[in-house]
């Protein structure tokens, strides 16, 4: 009886276990997340017509909880550079280069014209995989479609965005670029600092 009791208990353990280490599938967290942000443009429609800033509250309800801005912040000013910033030099920076993605987004969204996003199907398989790439594109009706790819992170046991490429262009790339060139060229992080946040300013008063 006992063999028993011990054998149904571990079998217990190792279902939650298996349940535990599943790699949950990145497309749950995505496509849903798409259809949310693509409604709620509908939805908004007059309103956005009235404040075209809307959008930025939008991109900040919906999509930032599932952007890794922490993690981007890091890729885009380069390890040795990150490293070097002091804890609050680093929360500045993120603060301010998190305002850029979503102004990025929100820049992306605002030509909204009842398009359509078609995801295609993976290449491989994402059980056990840290990082995964998701092709999409964006179905224009005046125009040809415009390709984008998400790049995602598991982060603990949900997929969270990291990158994005649009037409080709990934975002981290681009601003690791700036952001390399200005350091070299003797920028400090408090003064690339600066400049997102100007950046940010003139990008919510055009």
């Amino acid at each position: 009886m006992r063999t028993f009791k011990f054998t149904v208990f571990l079998a217990g353990i190792l279902l939650c276990f298996s349940a535990w280490a599943a790699t949950p599938n990145p497309m749950d967290m995505l496509q849903p997340l798409s259809n949310r942000m693509l409604a709620a443009l509908k939805a908004n429609r007059p309103k956005l017509r009235q404040n075209p800033n809307y959008i930025y509250t939008l991109v900040d309800r919906i999509i930032l909880p599932h952007v890794d801005v922490l993690g981007m912040s890091r890729s885009v000013l380069g390890r040795n550079a990150w490293t070097s910033a002091t804890p609050a030099e680093q929360k500045a920076f993120t603060k301010a280069f998190t305002r850029v993605v979503v102004g990025t987004y929100a820049s992306a969204l605002n030509a909204y014209k009842d398009e359509t996003v078609r995801f295609f199907p993976m290449r491989g398989s994402y059980e056990g995989q840290r990082r995964v790439m998701i092709r999409s594109q964006v179905e224009r009706h005046d125009g040809p479609p415009i390709p984008l790819d998400y790049r995602l992170a598991l982060k603990g046991n949900r997929w969270v965005i990291y990158d994005l490429n649009v037409e080709g262009v990934s975002l981290l790339q681009s601003f690791y670029a700036q952001f390399s060139s200005a350091l070299s060229q003797g920028k400090t992080v408090t003064q690339l600092t600066r400049d997102l946040q100007h950046k940010n300013i003139k990008q919510r008063t055009r």
